[in-house]
């Protein structure tokens, strides 16, 4: 894990996101304009939580978000995605 410059604020999370499958389980390969957005991440950077809500994340926790979930940012030319921890689904 890279040392980031960017520390969430209250129950954000930023989460590096996983490669994109490039190939179906028959073989297809799938076009970049095709490629579905991943659902799952590591996560990079955790805020302090709220006050009466601590984070149950941690640093190097894998876990799947909604499609739709976080901001994307691009820090030193790498795509992260920061979000709340309400939008993390689960940590598998």
């Amino acid at each position: 894990m890279a040392n980031l410059n960017v520390k969430p604020l209250a129950d954000r999370v930023l989460v590096e996101p996983a490669v994109a499958e490039s190939k179906t389980v028959g073989g297809i390969i799938i076009p970049d304009t095709a490629k579905e957005k991943p659902q799952k991440g590591t996560v990079v950077a955790v805020g302090p939580g709220k006050k009466d809500e601590p984070m149950t994340v941690s640093n190097g926790d894998t876990v799947l978000y909604g499609k739709y979930s976080g901001t994307e940012i691009n820090v030193d030319g790498k795509d992260y995605l920061i979000m709340r921890e309400s939008d993390i689904l689960a940590i598998i």
